[in-house]
């Protein structure tokens, strides 16, 4: 069982909204829009912020496609975290941040829902952290199958929230919110 973390100090994660990552995505103009009025509602309300960002052999580090989404600007002092795999926490320091941080909730939003947002969300609530989905500030892409199917975005994004909305984990709560309507004090 996870170690439940007291308290309520709530951090806004932001998972890979890089250039190469929100394009072609679903509805990428007014994800990444609600992803900044996320963070700005997270500033104001002196919520730390965590940036996390991805790089691999199609995501190559410093390239172009990898940038930060020009709609979001890290602000200095805010930690940024270097990812390899999907989920946020697997070798990487964020676990540490967090620690720093006092972190006990994890508001989260960025790219791809059905890759890193979803394996960040469950590696969260395993770690024993609650955790609020930004319902409308997460997306990815269309998935093609070998056989001719696709799994239409919407679909992916409207399970994840459904799935953190009815989740259910000992000592943890989970939830969604929208980015307008995200008080985060009361997360």
């Amino acid at each position: 069982m996870a170690s439940i973390r007291g308290g309520n100090q709530a951090v806004l994660l932001v998972v890979d909204v890089q250039v190469g990552v929100v394009k072609g995505a679903w509805e990428s103009e007014r994800i990444v829009g609600n992803v900044a009025l996320t963070v700005k509602r997270a500033r104001a309300q002196g919520v730390p912020v965590i940036w996390v960002q991805h790089a691999d052999e199609d995501l190559v580090h410093g390239s172009p496609e990898w940038q930060w989404a020009p709609e979001l600007v890290p602000a200095a002092g805010e930690p940024l975290i270097h990812k390899n795999f999907n989920s946020s926490f697997e070798n990487t320091s964020l676990d540490d941040d967090l620690a720093k941080l006092g972190a006990t909730h994890i508001v989260l939003a960025g790219c791809a829902t059905n890759w890193c947002i979803r394996a960040t969300a469950y590696g969260a609530l395993e770690r024993g952290y609650d955790l609020t989905l930004v319902k409308d500030a997460h997306t990815t892409k269309t998935m093609d199958l070998e056989n001719g199917e696709k799994l239409e975005a919407a679909t992916l994004i409207q399970d994840l929230n459904i799935a953190m909305t009815w989740l259910s984990y000992p000592g943890r709560k989970n939830t969604t919110a929208k980015a307008a309507e995200l008080v985060f004090a009361t997360v």
